[in-house]
């Protein structure tokens, strides 16, 4: 097969290296792609999010799949352009990318379906959601941008101030864009968070292995939000027992809504959870494989995804048994000094060589170029080194062993990545 993947990240990166093992696939494309992305796969300067450019490129180069990876494109409907000119595509269509598309929709959806969530009301007017807040006077509380704003579209204010600040940031100074004209302001749950992604035709569902995100940039989860600074797997807070009550009050009510609703989801669905005191509840769905959740997860998937992918085509996942590596896998991100503020790009970075790579570990791209046979960054999240090994312990000293190898001027990273999953009192 020839496989179009569409997007240019870390996460295309590990989603282009668990392709490559299938001797399935004869030729990878990547489309913009990235520096490390190109040793795997042809690259194409096509923006993500150039829905007609990205087709055309498709016809170009005659392929059997396109695998949409990105929300942004997704939201916009390539799935649905691609199926229109006849491709194969993996990813949902743009009825059912809604899920991930508006913060809105999917709190009513689960409201109307009853899948456990956050309390929340809906506002398209500054003034009338100062006037809540005031009202409420709980702290603190979690206000949500409606669309997409690069996984940064949540602010959790600690008091009236900083939620004030929050609305009108988002729905005044539009510092999201339109994504900003309705807000969700939601309670503030407690518990441990797990991500959980999964495989679904519409009819069966999947899960993945379960992962922990780190969100914050800075040690002991403090300053601003990311896309994502380091993730393990699986999440040990994620037992058999949160697991089976996960599938019965979550995972199956989600795929059932949206079949009810006419916008049946193919693809890979991902649930952001909040293991409460009262039972798992979503504070997320995204319509697509997290990033940098994907770089701990797929390194772990023992199944070829080209038959998963088929299955999902076909509408057969359910009879296709889906085999996981046993261990843990650790991925510690590096990122630009000033992320996920400003930041240079144009950094050399140095120790990506042949020495500077060691037994099971693996450097995912998430924003660097190829210029003149010389690596650079350029982006906030520039690598995500990733390890597996058979404990957690192992793998994250391997993974840190990793980022000591590598450099560029102002690196960051947090040197506490997984510390929370090792600690874990079930």
């Amino acid at each position: 097969m020839k496989i179009l993947v569409v997007g240019g990240g870390g996460r295309e990166h590990a989603i282009v290296m668990k392709l490559a093992e299938s001797p399935k696939v004869d030729e990878l494309y990547c489309a913009p792609g990235n520096g490390g992305i190109a040793k795997y796969a042809k690259c194409y300067p096509v923006k993500a999010t150039d829905v007609k450019g990205m087709v055309a490129l498709a016809k170009e180069l005659a392929v059997d799949l396109v695998f949409v990876a990105p929300d942004d494109p997704l939201v916009m409907g390539m799935v649905d352009a691609m199926q229109a000119e006849g491709f194969m595509t993996f990813g949902p269509k743009k009825d059912a990318a809604i899920l991930e598309g508006s913060k809105v929709f999917s709190k009513e959806l689960m409201k109307k379906y009853h899948i456990p969530t956050a309390a929340y009301e809906v506002f398209r007017d500054p003034k009338e959601a100062e006037k809540y807040l005031r009202q409420q006077n709980v702290y603190p509380t979690v206000i949500k941008a409606d669309g997409l704003a690069l996984g940064k579209g949540v602010i959790i204010a600690q008091n009236e101030n900083e939620a004030l600040a929050a609305i009108s940031s988002i729905m005044e100074d539009k510092i999201f864009g339109e994504s900003g004209s309705q807000i969700v302001i939601e309670e503030f749950l407690t518990g441990p968070e797990v991500s959980v992604l999964s495989f679904t035709d519409g009819k069966t569902i999947k899960p993945m292995v379960s992962s922990m995100d780190h969100k914050r940039a800075l040690d002991g989860d403090q300053g601003l939000n990311t896309g994502g600074m380091g993730t393990v797997a699986p999440n040990p807070y994620y037992t058999e027992e949160v697991a089976e009550q996960c599938m019965e009050t979550i995972f199956l009510p989600t795929i059932r809504a949206m079949e009810a609703e006419g916008r049946t989801f193919q693809g890979c669905l991902y649930f952001g959870l909040m293991l409460t005191p009262n039972g798992p509840k979503v504070i997320e769905y995204n319509c697509r494989f997290g990033d940098p959740e994907t770089q701990v997860v797929l390194p772990l998937l023992e199944t070829d995804l080209v038959d998963i992918i088929l299955a999902i085509w076909n509408g057969t996942l359910e009879t296709l048994p889906i085999q996981w590596k046993n261990g843990c896998a650790a991925c510690v991100v590096m990122a630009s000094g000033g992320y996920p503020k400003k930041y240079v790009t144009g950094l050399p970075i140095t120790g990506l060589d042949a020495n500077g790579q060691i037994a099971d570990c693996f450097v995912y791209h998430a924003g660097t170029k190829l210029e003149d046979g010389e690596m650079l960054t350029s982006g906030g999240r520039v690598l995500g080194v990733t390890a597996t090994a058979d404990t957690l312990q192992k793998a994250l000293d391997t993974a840190y062993k990793g980022v000591k190898k590598i450099n560029f001027q102002d690196v960051h990273y947090r040197k506490d990545i997984g510390q929370r999953a090792l600690q874990a009192k079930l």
